[in-house]
């Protein structure tokens, strides 16, 4: 992310977005997520204090001069408040989902540690205060075998050798769609991919026959001769000859999924990667060794996919007395 590009935020909240930036090596997308969510904390208490005039848009309301004097004055239950707040909902009646709540105080958590721990600016951190709201625990959605199949069936066109293996590096690898656009030609090997996951993390991916005859198919097709210099290298080039955007896989996939008559609206790049940790669960991978696999920092997040054996599930029921019939005579 350009920070010299950021002009209406304040310098305590630029020197945080620089310290996750360069220090801590964290994604655009994350610091991108701090600066919107503190900045949206900042005009919200302006706008609650009536600090700025109410004919002023949301959008518009100048937090630049907000400094350390300032977050001072925060006060634990403005930031409980603005747990829900919305620009966008403020005369509707849709409510911030819970994902963007959990995120928003995430975001709040982490600056005011980087003032109290980092910069040592505040005596007290009313961060540690703030709970994390309650986010409703939902099994992942994911094809079938039999889905995929029709998936992959469906790969026609132009395009259909790239998108192909596009679709086989998602379900057989079980890659994140920002690893797989980030993807050069030469990560790839013989029978693996290295792979620049979260927090600039290097893992290695191997993936099976099928796969590596899906890449191969596809380097042989594929043309950087009218691609910018820039994007020479990367592995997946667009129609418009240029890396090939996280926005548009997500339309190709919508179109693919329509093809194969499967619910668009149900499934994301994200459900396909939802896929393969499910499949490689079910044919007796070991959660550690998906936990590497799926470059998961925490195992708690890969325990999620052991609740979708519903064989086990259902041997687990057929192994108690009680749930057998009984002869009454």
């Amino acid at each position: 992310m350009n920070l010299d590009s950021i002009m209406d935020a304040p310098d305590i909240l630029m020197e945080f977005l620089e310290y996750h930036s360069t220090v801590r090596g964290h994604s655009d997308r994350t610091v991108l997520a701090y600066y919107t969510d503190l900045k949206i904390l900042f005009r919200y208490i302006k706008k609650k204090r009536h600090l700025t005039s109410p004919d002023v848009p949301f959008d518009k309301i100048d937090i630049t001069d907000v400094d350390i004097d300032f977050i001072k004055t925060i006060r634990l239950e403005e930031l409980y408040r603005y747990q829900s707040f919305s620009p966008e909902s403020q005369n509707t009646n849709n409510a911030l989902s819970a994902a963007s709540r959990c995120r928003r105080t995430s975001s709040v958590k982490s600056f005011y540690n980087y003032l109290t721990t980092k910069r040592h600016l505040l005596d007290a951190n009313i961060g540690l205060e703030l709970e994390m709201p309650k986010k409703m625990s939902s099994l992942p959605k994911y094809l079938e075998f039999e889905e995929c199949n029709r998936l992959l069936s469906v790969c026609d066109g132009n395009y259909k050798y790239r998108d192909y293996c596009i679709l086989m590096l998602f379900l057989s690898c079980g890659l994140r769609i920002s690893e797989l656009v980030a993807i050069n030609v030469q990560d790839i090997f013989d029978d693996h991919i290295r792979v620049l996951g979260k927090g600039n993390k290097e893992r290695i991916v191997f993936f099976g026959d099928a796969c590596k005859e899906a890449i191969d198919n596809y380097l042989s097709v594929r043309n950087v001769e009218n691609v910018k210099e820039k994007d020479k290298n990367a592995l997946f080039i667009s129609q418009k000859n240029c890396r090939f955007g996280a926005r548009g896989i997500e339309q190709m996939l919508d179109k693919k999924l329509k093809l194969a008559g499967l619910d668009a609206s149900r499934y994301s790049p994200h459900k396909l990667r939802h896929t393969a940790a499910t499949l490689m669960l079910k044919n007796g991978v070991d959660t550690r060794a998906l936990q590497e696999v799926l470059g998961h920092s925490n195992l708690n997040t890969t325990q999620i996919y052991t609740h979708l054996d519903n064989a086990a599930l259902r041997e687990a029921a057929m192994a108690n007395p009680i749930g057998r019939k009984h002869n009454q005579n």
